[in-house]
């Protein structure tokens, strides 16, 4: 599937591997280790893509941060539905 470079979907992946980029370089880890974070709890494609219209207006710096608080809030909420 080839995908134009002025497609939505283009932009919306150019847009998370930017908030993937900036929240790794904001949490002083690899890309892919936050990647595969994000991963694991479906970030990538229920907030990035979902949310990319209202993301996307914002700061770079903004969407990072944003980004590791959610990521950390819904580690920690997974954790806490564990079996005791």
């Amino acid at each position: 599937m080839i995908v134009r470079q002025d497609s939505k979907a283009y932009r919306k992946v150019h847009f998370a591997v930017m908030a993937i980029e900036a929240s790794a370089k904001k949490a002083r880890t690899s890309g892919k280790a936050m990647h595969d974070r994000l991963k694991a709890q479906g970030l990538i494609h229920e907030r990035l893509f979902r949310y990319y219209d209202q993301l996307h207006t914002q700061s770079q710096e903004w969407v990072a941060s944003d980004t590791l608080e959610t990521l950390r809030n819904w580690e920690k909420e997974q954790q806490q539905q564990l079996p005791q």
